[in-house]
């Protein structure tokens, strides 16, 4: 997640969430100015999405390095990463039955 296109510096945080014993995503990078641009540059180099959200952004940079995101910040989460598996499905579905 990254916030960008702002006079400030940008900011970014990496969440992991291996789903295994009902654990909470974990804040696994986070930065900002080079460190964010290294962050965001990386996840797209291996094919993760960047999702831009200034506010959620914020509050993730708030939890503590290699920590799990706090309760309050579960249903914001839990609604980005479902939209991901959606959006990841259809383009598996995609890449296995291509337009000819």
């Amino acid at each position: 997640m990254s916030t960008g296109n702002s006079p400030h510096p940008q900011v970014a945080v990496a969440l992991a969430y291996l789903g295994q014993n009902g654990s909470a995503p974990k804040v696994v990078a986070k930065g900002r100015g080079l460190l964010a641009q290294a962050i965001i540059e990386k996840a797209r180099e291996h094919g993760v999405f960047v999702h831009e959200s200034a506010e959620l952004v914020g509050l993730l940079m708030q939890v503590e390095l290699d920590r799990h995101i706090p309760p309050q910040l579960y249903l914001a989460v839990a609604e980005l990463l479902a939209w991901l598996y959606r959006l990841e499905g259809k383009q598996s579905i995609h890449n296995e039955n291509p337009l000819v």
